[in-house]
């Protein structure tokens, strides 16, 4: 059955001169917010929120292996969801704008003003950027950077001769051209490729009321790539029990860990494959689980990163910002499911009917009764997860094991990154990661 190709025009459309930076000596630092935390969700509603948005990933994700295995390849994968929210400025006069933060796409872009205005877009508690208020924007002429825009595969021009591009992800597609302009974050302002979308056609209230997204991708229209960063660090505030606290993230030199909290421990990335041109994510090489001191049987097989065709590959393990729950290959969540229930035995009750979920205990038991899960990576590096980063209360007197089966893909998820201060260092190829109070940072 013939089906509609959405592409993503990664566009390489500008010339290296157009894009600087101006916060090269400090780096970029940004406040995040979690997409629940202004409207007043109870912990519960909160931790089945979190399982909802993690589904939806794995729904799509799931449908995408599907079509590679058929043949019939559509768009690249990226997340259906996202979390975290930071405010920045763009152009000048200033113009405020929140944008979703994604390690698992690249494009910068932001719902603006004409169009959007005449119900194009989604909505945005902020109001549509307007670039003819700006005296900073200027378009990408296509005509100047054919060769980068024919590099990425598909090449569009605009009537105006503008750089055009759709970028699809798992919620649905935007449309628009591609500008630059100046943006100034809480700490730090740079000079930025970005798309300006003029339609979108996404599921409502993906946004989470923000007006665009920031990749933090492997590529070249990343946050990360434009301001020549060889590293960039966030740390996410637990958001059953923040209490408003922000979370943060830094771009650049101002990307470190804190050196007050837990001990350093470092994972080199799996090197994405070459044939692989929109490996944008961030695979490490997971090699097996423990639930308290049993180590899991796992086939070495599950974490694999696997070849479908020409260009397209499947597995691996992602760590991910924008899904909340830990998802993992068929065969390592059977085992851990089997464990742990194993271990529990008595201590396990009826998951409530409406979440799907499949083991439980009693809320007041969970720091009692519920191991340490430990994540073993190559080169012998571990990361322990405690009981309250990977179980969650979905009622009053309930509380149930916050990881699912995910098919092919494993995917490491925010509630197990909570507190936890996490390096990118692009530069040596290494995520180093450790504990610390995320919101003294």
């Amino acid at each position: 059955m013939a089906r509609t190709f959405v592409f993503l025009l990664v566009l390489l459309c500008f010339r290296a001169s157009l894009v600087t930076s101006s916060s090269t000596g400090a780096g970029l630092r940004m406040k995040l917010t979690h997409v629940d935390d202004k409207a007043g969700y109870t912990t519960e509603e909160r931790v089945r929120r979190a399982v909802a948005v993690s589904r939806e990933r794995l729904a799509y994700t799931q449908q995408q292996q599907q079509l590679r295995a058929s043949g019939d390849v559509s768009a690249p994968v990226h997340l259906a969801t996202r979390q975290y929210i930071a405010e920045y400025l763009i152009g000048d006069p200033p113009q405020r704008a929140a944008a979703l933060i994604d390690t698992g796409s690249n494009l910068i872009w932001t719902q603006c003003g004409t169009t959007c205005g005449l119900k194009a877009c989604a909505k945005q508690d902020l109001p549509y950027y307007n670039l003819s208020r700006s005296s900073t924007f200027a378009a990408v002429p296509c005509a100047d950077s054919a060769k980068l825009c024919a590099a990425n595969g598909v090449h569009l021009c605009g009537l105006d001769g503008s750089c055009t591009f759709a970028a699809s992800y798992g919620a649905g597609s935007v449309f628009g051209s591609l500008g630059t302009e100046a943006f100034t974050f809480q700490s730090g302002a740079a000079k930025l490729g970005f798309g300006c979308v003029s339609l979108t056609r996404i599921t409502k209230g993906a946004l989470n009321g923000a007006s665009g997204l920031i990749g933090l991708g492997r590529g070249r229209l990343s946050l990360v790539s434009q301001t020549g960063a060889t590293k960039f660090s966030y740390c996410l505030t637990p958001y059953l029990r923040n209490h408003g606290a922000s979370s943060h993230l830094f771009v650049g030199a101002s990307a470190s860990l804190s050196g007050g909290g837990g001990a350093v421990t470092s994972i080199p990335f799996v090197k994405s494959p070459e044939d692989y041109p929109y490996s944008t994510f961030y695979y490490l090489p997971l090699v097996g689980i423990s639930v308290g001191e049993t180590k899991l049987p796992i086939p070495s097989a599950a974490f694999e990163l696997r070849r479908v065709a020409a260009g397209y590959w499947s597995g691996g393990v992602i760590i991910d910002t924008g899904s909340p729950v830990t998802s993992l290959a068929e065969a390592a969540y059977s085992a851990l499911s089997d464990e742990v229930a194993r271990q529990l035995n008595r201590s396990l009750v009826q998951p409530p009917a409406d979440t799907g979920l499949d083991l439980c205990v009693a809320r007041q038991d969970v720091d009692k009764v519920v191991p340490v899960l430990v994540f073993h990576f190559g080169g012998g590096a571990d990361m322990a997860v405690s009981a309250g980063s990977y179980w969650g209360p979905v009622d009053k007197s309930t509380a149930c094991m916050l990881i699912e089966e995910g098919g092919y893909e494993t995917v490491i998820g925010n509630f197990q990154q909570q507190d936890v201060h996490l390096l990118y260092d692009i530069g040596k190829g290494e995520l180093s990661f450790q504990t610390a109070d995320c919101s003294v940072l």
